[in-house]
C-alpha cells in the first residue's frame, strides 16, 4: 500500500510540473485505466446480482454463486485495486492538494469525498462477504449473502455514476 501512496504522490507532482500536453496525456491514461477497472468490478457484480444470484436463490443452491466467486475473485479484486490506485491518482490531480478534500467545497472535493465514502462501504461489505459469509455459505445463509451482493452492486453503480459525473461536469453537490 505504501508503494501505491508513493506512486500517487509522484503522479500528482509530475502532472503539476508537466505542460498541458503531458498532464493531459497522464489524465487520459488514468481515466481510461480507471474506467476499465470500474467496468470489470461493476459489470461482474451486475452479472452476479442479475444473472447468477436469482436462479441460485430460487433453487436454494449456493454452488452457482460460489463458482462465480471463485472465477471472478482475482479479476474483481484486481480491478478494485486498480480503481483504488488510479482513483487516488485522479483525486490528487483533480484536487491539486490533499487538503482540498477536507474543505468539502461544492464541486470536485464533495464528489471525491462521496466516492471515498462509497468505496469505504464497498470495501467493508466486500471484506465481510469474502471472509465471513462466503467461506460458510449454505442454502440457509444464501439470502444474507444475496443482500450483500445487491448492496455491493448498488454501491458499484453509485461509484460509476459519481465518477462519470466528475468527468462530465459534476452532480451539482
Amino acid at each position: 500500500m505504501a508503494v501505491l501512496w508513493i506512486g500517487v504522490g509522484a503522479l500528482g507532482r509530475r502532472a503539476e510540473r508537466e505542460d498541458d500536453g503531458g498532464g493531459q496525456a497522464m489524465l487520459k491514461l488514468l481515466v481510461i485505466v480507471h474506467a476499465l477497472g470500474a467496468s470489470i468490478w461493476t459489470g461482474g457484480h451486475l452479472l452476479l446480482a442479475l444473472g447468477v444470484l436469482p436462479p441460485a436463490l430460487k433453487a436454494g443452491d449456493p454452488m452457482p454463486v460460489l463458482r462465480f466467486e471463485r472465477a471472478f475473485e482475482r479479476l474483481g479484486l484486481g480491478a478494485l485495486a486498480l480503481q483504488l490506485a488510479t482513483g487516488l491518482a485522479l483525486a490528487r490531480l483533480d484536487l491539486g492538494r490533499w487538503e482540498a478534500l477536507w474543505s468539502f467545497d461544492p464541486g470536485i472535493a464533495r464528489s471525491v469525498a462521496l466516492k471515498l465514502l462509497l468505496l469505504a462501504a464497498t470495501l467493508a461489505l466486500a471484506l465481510q462477504a469474502r471472509w465471513q459469509l462466503i467461506p460458510r455459505l449454505t442454502a440457509a445463509s444464501l439470502p444474507r449473502l444475496a443482500v450483500q451482493i445487491v448492496l455491493i452492486t448498488l454501491l458499484a453503480v453509485g461509484l460509476l455514476v459519481v465518477g462519470a459525473s466528475i468527468r462530465l461536469g459534476g452532480l451539482g453537490l
